[in-house]
């Protein structure tokens, strides 16, 4: 099945990072958050990647075309230009990557990569979000419903201390819990082809009619995700998913 990531927005509350690169190339651990999520895909077997790019789309081309030279050792010829790589088995990800405009919505992104997608299931996220939901899982949970598609639905962590009162004494304290109540849109969506028929055009927002029609006809499925699930909308966000890692606890990654 592939792997469909919406890497095309501006990023514009992350501006701190975002002047110069797309935010699916800002780096968690030296690495795009872009290639987080692609490696955590890859680990279960989910290597076809078709990426929607937009803004400053050059610089994510660029890090895939130079990325074999740039992680692995080569040697170069200099009198030919020939370049020998010799370590070729880090990454065996087979990526499309296609420019779906600058200003192109959503759902426009979704429809412009159609035909690379073929008539078949596919997946689908956005390229800021990262998370250890199984992929096996969230798949075998759609092929068994049916329905047109599947979203995962996440709870995520509360930015403030949570209390519990009765009256004015507190029963409970929680530092920023995850949050008890109502689930949003986590994004790592499983997608049956007809998802296309819903987007009419490039300013189509994937969220508004195609989503809530398909809700409104019984045709969404929630896959309900307890565990972590994270964002990366901030500084703040991005600052929390750096110390992660650099504490070796990335719940991301297998």
């Amino acid at each position: 099945m592939k792997v469909v990531i919406l890497a095309g927005g501006f990023g514009t509350r992350l501006s701190e990072y975002t002047e110069s690169i797309p935010k699916p190339m800002v780096t968690v651990g030296g690495k795009p958050i872009l290639w987080h999520i692609m490696k955590r895909y890859a680990s279960f077997g989910y290597k076809e990647f078709i990426i929607a790019l937009g803004y400053k789309a050059e610089v994510v081309k660029s890090y895939f075309l130079s990325m074999r030279s740039v992680h692995s050792d080569f040697t170069l010829d200099m009198s030919n230009g020939q370049t020998e790589v010799h370590d070729q088995s880090s990454v065996d990800w087979k990526i499309t990557l296609v420019d779906t405009g600058l200003e192109t919505m959503t759902g426009g992104r979704v429809k412009r990569i159609q035909k690379y997608v073929g008539n078949e299931p596919f997946m689908l996220t956005y390229g800021d979000g990262l998370s250890d939901a199984n992929m096996d899982d969230l798949t075998n949970f759609h092929k068994l419903h049916g329905k047109l598609l599947t979203v995962t639905a996440v709870r995520p962590i509360a930015r403030f201390g949570e209390l519990s009162m009765d009256g004015e004494i507190v029963t409970s304290f929680q530092e920023k819990p995850q949050v008890t109540r109502g689930w949003i849109n986590g994004g790592f969506f499983v997608c049956q082809p007809e998802l296309f028929d819903y987007i009419k055009d490039d300013q189509t927002v994937l969220e508004r009619f195609p989503l809530e029609a398909i809700s409104q006809e019984g045709q969404l499925m929630a896959f309900r995700h307890k565990g972590f699930w994270q964002c990366m909308d901030t500084k703040r966000d991005k600052d929390y998913l750096e110390d992660l890692w650099q504490k070796k606890q990335a719940p991301w990654v297998i």
